[in-house]
């Protein structure tokens, strides 16, 4: 199963936000151990780089970060027409509209993220961690 995951998600496992680092760091563990395909966007490391780094304030630390999220995760491209198709988007908030495109366009099963209500006209799954999380569960137990 290939997932595409929002940044939120990331940053809940890497900070240990609470009460959503549970679920994030269980996915983790998914995708650690290849019964998940987890991706990001390449739009998505600077925004993880700046949230990481306003923790860690240091350059050198939130490299260190990113380098082991780009070994755990593979990076997708945003394309230029990613970012025209979802101005035409039902999706009102762009970033996810871009988001869903992106999915879409590279062939993703869904996406992970805690901001499910921005993504009700999406075209493409939407799953909270925990929805994720009952599903991968029950593809095991086939």
């Amino acid at each position: 199963m290939k997932i595409l995951f929002d940044t939120c998600i990331i940053i809940d496992a890497l900070q240990n936000r609470e009460p959503f680092a549970e679920n994030a760091q269980e996915l983790f563990l998914y995708v650690a151990n290849r019964k998940l395909d987890g991706f990001i966007t390449a739009k998505s490391t600077t925004d993880i780089y700046y949230l990481m780094h306003r923790c860690t304030h240091s350059d050198v630390e939130t490299r260190s970060v990113l380098k082991r999220i780009f070994w755990l995760f593979e990076l997708l491209d945003t394309a230029g027409t990613d970012c025209k198709y979802a101005v035409s988007s039902e999706v009102s908030d762009y970033e996810d509209a871009v988001m869903i495109e992106t999915a879409l366009r590279t062939g993703m099963d869904g996406i992970v993220t805690r901001n499910v209500k921005d993504y009700s006209k999406s075209s493409v799954n939407v799953y909270t961690p925990e929805e994720l999380i009952e599903k991968l569960t029950e593809i095991s137990e086939e």
